[in-house]
């Protein structure tokens, strides 16, 4: 319901020194959903894209992009939602930061047609596919011939809009065609930053120096 939102220390903090108490209460209350309303089940049942943040235990954050067909984040009901989690490069770095903390942020973002965002934070935990699977029956077979192998089902805690004031207007154009899970160093974007190859370079110029 609204109103069920009071705000974290920092941001009261914050708000009381430079008096934005007034303006920030209207948002919790007009604003800020303790579940999913029929408007934000719908609008995330059309997002292809998310953004998803977390925080190991000592509260180093990661941020990632998760993205898939249309429906990929999966609605089970207005309290929970979940999305797939396929083979990646082996970090596991979101899974890992759940493990220890399972506050999550996830932030999702029409920039074609609305432009507007949904802010989805609450509490996550790590589920197996076969075990989700046989209590959610409407959950999405697979992607592109791909099986989750984990889902990450996610109690929301809050929803609450993402204004549209800065939100770019972009134009959806054709792709190549990616095939999903390669090892493909070149398909995967290779060494795009170069990070690979200034670690080359520093060891070798370490061992030239030894």
């Amino acid at each position: 319901m609204p109103g069920t939102h009071n705000g974290s220390d920092g941001e009261r903090e914050l708000q009381e020194r430079y008096g934005t108490q007034d303006r920030a209460q209207r948002f919790y209350d007009d604003q800020v959903l303790d579940r999913l309303n029929p408007a934000m089940i719908e609008f995330i049942g059309r997002m292809d894209m998310a953004f998803i943040a977390t925080a190991d235990k000592r509260g180093e954050c990661d941020s990632t992009f998760r993205a898939g067909v249309p429906g990929f984040l999966h609605v089970i009901d207005e309290r929970r939602i979940a999305y797939p989690e396929y083979r990646g490069n082996g970090v596991m770095a979101s899974l890992g930061n759940i493990l220890e903390n399972p506050h999550v942020g996830i932030l999702l973002i029409d920039f074609v047609r609305d432009l507007i965002g949904l802010h989805i934070n609450g509490s996550a935990h790590i589920v197996p596919d076969p075990a989700l699977r046989s209590v959610v029956t409407d959950l999405p077979v697979d992607h592109k011939g791909r099986t989750a192998e984990n889902w990450v089902v996610v109690d929301v805690e809050e929803a609450y809009i993402h204004c549209r004031k800065h939100i770019p207007h972009l134009v959806l154009a054709p792709r190549e065609q990616r095939e999903w899970g390669t090892d493909n160093v070149r398909a995967k974007g290779g060494d795009y930053f170069g990070a690979k190859a200034e670690k080359n370079e520093l060891a070798e110029t370490s061992i030239s120096a030894s």
